[in-house]
């Protein structure tokens, strides 16, 4: 008897702007409490200078512990969730804590990304992730433990889940941007350094970008150094 094979996941998709056939493909992984329909709002913003990308926003496979109409890629009540905001030296414990969470899920991930890169004939050097929250915890933790490298990680208020094993477990180095603001209250501005430090430290080229003012979220300025990543990581 062998195992079942991982379930794909579904969500919101956007076809490439110039009508033509996707090039490119660029998924967006949505963070804790929300769903797909979230960050496929990025798309025509990245579009801009993508026109030829297919976007596609799955939503995680749970529902969300604390949310009723969200979802979650794991859960954050098997810890204190509030350790890493008293206290800053808690940060890489619990950050450590949620590589197993990022590993039950990353199964399900990884076949949906082979399943789009096949559905439209792209190899791993036309794929990109871009995260938010939780979601760029699993797009860093997903795209490191890949067999090829992919085109680009891009990460939105994040961090690296699970950064003590990672130096046994990189099987690829994509290069990675990661945008976080400064007054962040929710994922603290100090694990940007973590990661940064962390993914240097295995190998991995990163670009780090600090946005003063911003709390958690998205804004314009970190939208444009999106676009421009993936356009470069693109050509």
């Amino acid at each position: 008897m062998t195992d079942a094979p991982p379930p794909t996941l579904d969500g919101p998709s956007a076809r490439p702007a110039s009508g033509g056939v996707p090039r490119q493909l660029v998924v967006l992984l949505h963070g804790y409490g929300a769903d797909g329909n979230d960050l496929i709002a990025l798309a025509p913003h990245l579009a801009a200078d993508l026109p030829d990308a297919v976007f596609h926003a799955p939503h995680a496979p749970d529902a969300c512990e604390v949310m009723p109409f969200g979802r979650q890629w794991f859960s954050f009540t098997q810890y204190d969730p509030e350790m890493w905001r008293r206290d800053a030296a808690n940060l890489v414990p619990a950050l450590d804590m949620m590589g197993a969470g990022a590993d039950s899920v990353a199964p399900a991930l990884n076949a949906t990304l082979d399943a789009l890169l096949a559905q439209y004939g792209l190899g791993a050097d036309a794929l990109a992730l871009v995260g938010f929250s939780q979601g760029t915890m699993m797009a860093l933790h997903v795209a490191l433990r890949r067999a090829t490298p992919m085109a680009a990680v891009v990460g939105f208020s994040g961090a690296l889940p699970g950064a003590s094993a990672l130096p046994g477990a990189v099987t690829a180095r994509p290069p990675i941007t990661l945008i976080h603001g400064k007054q962040d209250p929710v994922v603290p501005f100090a694990a940007m350094a973590h990661a940064q430090s962390a993914l240097a430290e295995a190998g991995l080229t990163v670009d780090t970008h600090a946005r003063p003012g911003l709390e958690h979220g998205i804004d314009d300025a970190g939208i444009t150094i999106a676009r421009e990543t993936l356009r470069r990581a693109f050509s």
